[in-house]
Formats: C-alpha cells, structure tokens, sequence
C-alpha cells in the first residue's frame, strides 16, 4: 500500500497509528522520494533485504515490488508489526517485533532504514559491526548527524566514521525537507548509502577502530599524548610519530584513517 500525503491521516486514525515521539516515529510521505531511495539498494533477485524500523510502510511499498527477493521488516513497535501484517501477506515478506540493536543482522546484504535520531549513530555502528555480508546500506537520519558518518576532520570526525571508511565508502544521496514527514520534524534529513568492500579483513579492521576509540577517549589532547598515556612511554610516542611523519601536536580528529592504519600497523611491531 503507497503512502501519501492524501491517505496518511486517514491511516493513523482509522488504524490508531499516530507516531510516537519516544520512537522517533516521522512517516514519510513522498511516494517518488521512497520508490528512488529503495532504488539505491539495487535489490537483485535471492537477497536478503533488511527494513529498520518500517512504521506503516512509505519504503516498505516499495520493496515490496521485489517478489524474487527475501525481505525482513524489524520494527520495535508492536502497533506496526500487526498494521503491517495485515497489508503484506507476502511469501518474501517477514515481520519482526525486536529492537533493532538486538536482531541478528548476519545474513543481510542489503539494509534500508530511517533510523530514529536519538540512537542514529549506535545503530549505525551496531550495523557496522555485525552486518558481515551486507554489500550495501541506505540509511536516514537528521541532516546534522550526517557528519559523524562521512566527515574525515573536524569536530564530528571520529572513530564510526573511521569504521565506515575502512569497510568501504559513504555517499550523501538525498536531502529531505521537513515537510516530507509527518509529523513535520524540526530539521531536513540525509539519505546516504554505505558501499562495503569486499573480502573486508573484518578482524583487522575493527582492531584499528577499537584502538582509534582509545585516543578518541580523549579527543582534546594531543595525538602524542593519548599515545603516550596508551604506551605509557613518552619517548616510544615521539620515535613512532616521528617514523610515521605525524606531528605530535596533532589532535585526534586530525589524523586520517589511513594514518590511523599505519599507526596501528607500526605499533604491533613493539
């Protein structure tokens, strides 16, 4: 079933489905705007298709279309999982009440999701972390989160974004304005999809984000002093920088994540 601005109202009043704030929940209403982000995913036929939280089905509609793939549909809200149990009765189609933080998201290799601000960016590294087969995401999220996915200096730079270069690469595809949705949120949102690489060496890569966490722990000190603190040993710091060409006075969020590689490379070898 499409949504629209012409049938939402009626939708959430007939069927009791007036968006929860604790939720995040905004419904889109853009058929054109849903059916073009679904088409990012470029859905082959046998994949596995992972919807985060579908509220009364503005993309699912659209996914819906793909009969030859295999669609999962996690929503943490009770009222949507039975609304959306009604309208798709679909063999491919399988509706799951969990939290999405706690759903086993191993087997997907396509994710798509408008995913609720307060838990925008654990739920992206949750992803990150455990979706191991996932060849592709295309995500939502408030515009001013964006950053914290794609930056790679500044304030909003940090160890997610360094994850997410590492297993491949982020793209910013749409803009939505806040008139989009209803409710009307306060802010214009981000459609950006995740490219993954592949034969990612998983184990080695998220080595190098846990040990980027550590000096991200304290991102107002220098380079050279949270290597120091980690090493405990000031002059092993310098010599390791000075090898690498890193300035010691540079802070967290101005070292690159290919430096970020070397850096954990060069320190194995003590």
């Amino acid at each position: 079933m499409e949504i629209n601005r012409n049938n939402v109202i009626e939708i959430v009043k007939k069927s009791g489905l007036e968006p929860d704030k604790d939720y995040g929940q905004n419904y889109l209403l853009e058929p054109s705007m849903c059916e073009k982000i679904i088409s990012f995913l470029h859905i082959q036929p046998s994949e596995k298709v992972l919807e985060i939280g579908p509220g009364i089905g503005s993309l699912t509609h659209f996914i819906s279309l793909y009969k030859d793939a295999q669609i999962d549909l996690v929503d943490i809200d009770e009222r949507m999982i039975n609304f959306l149990k009604i309208i798709y009765k679909e063999n491919n189609i399988k509706l799951i009440l969990n939290d999405i933080r706690k759903h086993d998201v191993s087997k997907y290799e396509k994710i798509v999701g408008n995913l609720p601000y307060n838990i925008t960016t654990e739920t992206v590294t949750y992803l990150l972390e455990n979706a191991k087969n996932a060849k592709k995401m295309v995500l939502m999220c408030q515009a001013e989160a964006f950053p914290r996915f794609s930056d790679l200096s500044g304030k909003e730079y940090g160890p997610v974004s360094i994850l997410i270069h590492l297993l491949g690469n982020v793209a910013r595809k749409l803009t939505v304005k806040p008139g989009s949705f209803y409710p009307a949120p306060k802010c214009s949102s981000v459609v950006f999809e995740i490219n993954f690489n592949e034969n990612n060496d998983f184990n080695l890569i998220f080595s190098i984000f846990n040990f980027s966490k550590r000096i991200f722990s304290n991102r107002r000190k220098t380079i050279h002093n949270n290597l120091s603190n980690l090493l405990d040993n000031k002059d092993l710091s310098v010599k390791i920088l000075n090898d690498l060409g890193i300035p010691a006075n540079k802070r967290p969020e101005e070292i690159s994540p290919d430096q970020y590689v070397r850096l954990f490379n060069e320190l194995k070898k003590y």
